[in-house]
């Protein structure tokens, strides 16, 4: 696995050894959903939920978002050591625990961030749960995107109230990227600016 374009271009990311803690994005999946945000990267506060090795942040910030924010329950290690390998460690930092209960305690601090990728196991509710929090009105600035990745037979979205999904796109018989706005934001509107 390796960062694809910007400042990191090339740089390899280190994975888990032995058992598979970490479902990394595919390389055509990630060249795809950056391809999609474009520009939409640049200057943007990220948050990087169920991260993994840090892959999807790191990428971010290879291509000109400001600074990353990854919650991860078990590599918080491997984030750090992937963030200093790409050159990136001062703009990062780290949360461990339970996506949701962090989630709860960065929107009591009022923080917001302008792209937000969920990329958490397959088939165990996680993004769900995480989407439906974050439609209550938390942590997704006001032009903000999320993006989430969920198996390619996961198509029951929670009930929204104010996000909407923008596009949908399906990778194989696995995977599926799902971009969510608010209601009264929309993609074009980020590209007008």
């Amino acid at each position: 696995m390796r960062i694809i374009a910007g400042t990191a271009r090339g740089r390899q990311l280190k994975t888990p050894k032995g058992a598979a803690v970490t479902r990394p994005t595919a390389d055509r999946v990630k060249e795809s959903l950056f391809n999609i945000l474009g520009d939409m990267v640049q200057g943007r506060t990220v948050l990087d939920i169920c991260a993994g090795t840090g892959n999807l942040g790191l990428e971010s910030l290879s291509r000109g978002a400001e600074k990353a924010t990854f919650i991860d329950r078990a590599t918080a290690g491997l984030i750090l050591d992937n963030a200093a390998r790409t050159k990136c460690l001062q703009r990062c930092e780290v949360c461990t625990g339970d996506a949701i209960r962090v989630l709860r305690r960065m929107a009591v601090e009022g923080r917001e961030f302008g792209l937000i990728f969920c990329d958490p196991p397959y088939h165990e509710g996680v993004w769900q749960q995480v989407l439906s929090y974050i439609d209550e009105g938390h942590i997704l600035s006001q032009d903000g995107i999320l993006v989430v990745e969920h198996g390619a037979d996961e198509n029951d979205l929670p009930a929204l109230q104010r996000l909407e999904r923008r596009d949908n796109r399906s990778y194989g018989h696995t995977t599926q990227l799902s971009f969510f706005q608010w209601q009264d934001y929309g993609l074009d509107a980020e590209e007008e600016a």
